[in-house]
C-alpha cells in the first residue's frame, strides 16, 4: 500500500525521490521553493552508478539528447603537460554511460518526467518549507512564501523529506545550532560558454594544483556538424571569504578572472582564451559540512545536499543525491512502519556519503596534480613520470570504490537488476 510522501525540494534529489516513490506506488507531491523553475546553472556530472537509475526510470532518450557522454578524464599540469588519463563511462566498459550536462536542462528534464507522470498538480512551486509537527499518526508541513513569509498552505503526509539544498531548513530545524556551511578556503568561478571542440569532443580535463586549478568539459554536443559544442568551465584559487556573509552564486565578469590563465595555452585548447569568450561567470565558495550522526527524526529526513553536502571534487554531489532518491524508495516500500523505514534509507546511505565528504576534503582523486605540483623538476615533456603510474592508478581506482562506481560493483549491479 503506497504512502503519502511530502518532498520538500524541486531540485534534483527532490524529482528524482519523487519519481522513484511514485514507481514504487507511494503518493508523493513536490514543493518548491522558487515560483517559477528555470533553466539556470552551468555544468554538472552524472557518473555511471546515477546514471542506471535515470535509466531505470525511462530518461535514457532524453538523457543522450541532452548530455554529453564523457568518455575520458584527463588530469594535467599548470603548462598541459598529462599526468594521468582514464576512460569514462561506456568507453571504460561500464554499463552506463557518464554524462556531462547543464543542471538547469537536466532538472528541466526532471520536472517534465514529473509533470508527465505523477501530473502538474503534483509539483507546487512558490512553497518553501518553513516548519513542521509531527505525531504517530503523520506530519504536518508549513510552507510560506519566501519572498513575503505568507504561509501558503499546511498539508498532512505520513513522510516529510527535506531535500532543500546546502541551506535546508529541515535539516536546521534538526540541528538548529551548525552555524554557516565549512568554507574550504577555495573560490570557484563558474561559466559555460560556445566554443570549438578539443580533443575528441567529449573529454573532460583537470589542471593545475592548490593555488590555481581549471575544470573544463563539454556539456552539450554541436547542434549542427561541425558546430561549437557548450562548454563548461571552472576556475579555483584561495581567497579569503567569510560564508557567513559571501553573495552565493554572485555574478562576476569572466574578463577578471581569464587574465590568470593567460599562459595556460595546451595546443589542444587555450584556457585563458575560452575563459576571455564567456559573457558571464558565477562565483561560489567551496563549502561542505561536516557529516551528521543522524539524518531522520521520526517520519522526517533529509536527502542530497541537504544530508551530505560535499565539495564537488570526484563530480558526486548530483550522483549520490540520485542514489539518494532510490535508495529512500526502496526502504519506504518495505513492510514496516515510516520512522523504521527511514532509519533503514539512513543505515544505507549515511555512512557512504560521510565518507565522500571527508574524502572530497582531501581534493578527492584531484590531489594527484598537487602530487606532481610538488614532486616535478619540470623536465617532464610529453607525460609526467614523476610520480609512478602505479601510485596514479591506485588513487583513481580507489576513489571510484570508495563512491561506488568501479568497474566491478557496476557489473555486479548490471547482473543484479531488481526494480524498486
Amino acid at each position: 500500500m503506497g504512502r503519502s510522501i511530502l518532498i520538500a525540494g524541486g531540485g534534483i534529489g527532490g524529482l528524482v525521490a519523487a519519481l522513484c516513490l511514485n514507481r514504487a506506488g507511494h503518493d508523493v507531491t513536490v514543493f518548491e521553493t522558487v515560483s517559477e523553475p528555470r533553466e539556470l546553472g552551468v555544468g554538472i556530472n552524472l557518473l555511471p552508478h546515477s546514471v542506471r537509475v535515470l535509466h531505470d526510470l525511462g530518461l535514457e532518450s532524453d538523457l543522450a539528447a541532452s548530455a554529453v557522454a564523457t568518455s575520458e578524464l584527463r588530469f594535467c599540469s599548470d603548462d598541459g603537460v598529462l599526468i594521468w588519463s582514464e576512460p569514462r563511462g561506456l568507453a571504460a566498459g561500464n554499463p552506463w554511460p557518464q554524462y556531462s550536462i547543464h543542471r538547469g536542462r537536466l532538472q528541466m528534464v526532471l520536472l517534465d518526467a514529473v509533470r508527465r507522470t505523477l501530473g502538474p498538480d503534483r509539483i507546487l512551486t512558490g512553497h518553501h518549507l518553513d516548519g513542521f509537527d509531527q505525531d504517530k499518526d503523520g506530519v504536518l508541513a508549513r510552507f510560506v512564501d519566501r519572498r513575503s513569509g505568507v504561509l501558503v498552505g499546511e498539508y498532512e503526509g505520513e513522510a516529510l523529506v527535506g531535500c532543500d539544498g546546502l541551506h535546508s531548513a529541515l535539516r536546521r530545524s534538526f540541528v538548529s545550532d551548525e552555524g554557516p556551511p565549512r568554507y574550504s578556503g577555495l573560490v570557484l568561478w563558474r561559466g559555460a560558454v560556445e566554443a570549438p571542440p578539443f580533443l575528441d569532443g567529449r573529454t573532460m580535463f583537470m589542471a593545475g594544483h592548490d593555488r590555481q586549478k581549471a575544470v573544463v568539459y563539454p556539456i552539450r554536443g554541436p547542434v549542427e556538424p561541425g558546430g561549437t559544442v557548450l562548454t563548461n568551465w571552472v576556475a579555483e584559487r584561495p581567497v579569503d571569504v567569510d560564508v557567513a556573509t559571501a553573495d552565493w552564486n554572485a555574478a562576476v565578469d569572466p574578463a577578471d578572472i581569464a587574465p590568470w590563465f593567460a599562459d595556460w595555452d595546451f595546443g589542444w585548447i587555450h584556457v585563458g582564451e575560452l575563459l576571455a569568450s564567456t559573457e558571464v561567470a558565477y562565483e561560489f565558495p567551496m563549502v561542505d559540512r561536516d557529516p551528521l550522526e543522524r539524518w531522520s527524526c521520526g517520519r522526517a529526513t533529509l536527502l542530497g545536499d541537504a544530508a551530505h553536502p560535499m565539495r564537488p571534487n570526484g563530480s558526486n554531489g548530483a550522483s549520490q543525491a540520485i542514489l539518494d532518491g532510490e535508495a529512500l524508495a526502496v526502504a519506504l516500500s518495505a513492510d514496516v512502519g515510516v520512522a523504521a523505514a527511514l532509519e533503514s534509507y539512513e543505515a544505507d546511505r549515511r555512512e557512504p556519503t560521510s565518507r565522500l565528504v571527508l574524502a572530497n576534503r582531501q581534493a578527492g582523486p584531484e590531489r594527484v596534480m598537487q602530487w606532481v605540483e610538488e614532486r616535478c623538476d619540470r623536465s617532464c615533456r610529453d607525460r609526467h613520470t614523476c610520480v609512478p603510474t602505479g601510485e596514479l592508478e591506485r588513487e583513481a581506482n580507489a576513489y571510484k570504490e570508495l563512491a561506488g562506481f568501479d568497474l566491478a560493483t557496476l557489473q555486479a549491479l548490471s547482473h543484479d537488476r531488481t526494480p524498486t
